[in-house]
């Protein structure tokens, strides 16, 4: 199964860190715009992620739900029927919740870097460090550091879980 190295985090000066993911990744990014729906599932996560443009992704990834950089195992099918497919696994499963985003990409060496835009969490930034086969987790660890680093991304700022996640526990106080 592909994994990378994850983070999540709060953003508080989304201006500072866009402007220093461009320069890093010599790009403005690209904007892509997302509807994930979780479905219920006895192991890890399993969303379906509908790009708006009739096509998607169904996802299944696990990860522990700690802060600083973590492992992620993940397989994507994707799909040129998002809907009738989120329908099926509805049926069968029934969903956990959605999540609408947008998202601003910037592809900095192996890593993704994501500014997302949450309806009702508001914004934060992911990076996924993409694995090699070759490496291990601890490296994966040390490029995702050293780009919080880069990026001004505080450890006080890290979240654990998903966007569901934040979005089930309702909202917080700042």
């Amino acid at each position: 199964m592909p994994s990378n190295v994850e983070i999540k985090a709060r953003l508080n000066n989304v201006t500072q860190f866009a402007e220093k993911a461009s320069q890093l990744s010599q790009s403005e990014g690209t904007v892509i715009r997302q509807k994930d729906t979780f479905f219920n599932s006895s192991q890890g996560r399993l969303k379906l992620r509908d790009f708006m443009d009739g096509t998607g992704q169904l996802i299944f990834y696990k990860r522990s739900d700690t802060n600083g950089p973590k492992l992620s195992s993940y397989s994507i099918s994707p799909t040129q029927d998002p809907q009738g497919l989120r329908t099926v696994l509805s049926d069968a499963l029934g969903v956990k919740g959605e999540v609408r985003k947008e998202r601003r990409l910037f592809l900095i060496g192996q890593t993704r870097v994501h500014l997302d835009t949450v309806e009702g969490l508001g914004q934060y930034m992911e990076l996924e460090v993409v694995m090699r086969p070759d490496q291990s987790i601890e490296e994966g660890q040390q490029v995702a550091r050293g780009l919080m680093e880069q990026l001004c991304v505080s450890e006080a700022s890290l979240v654990t879980g998903a966007y569901m996640d934040l979005l089930l526990q309702g909202p917080t106080l700042d």
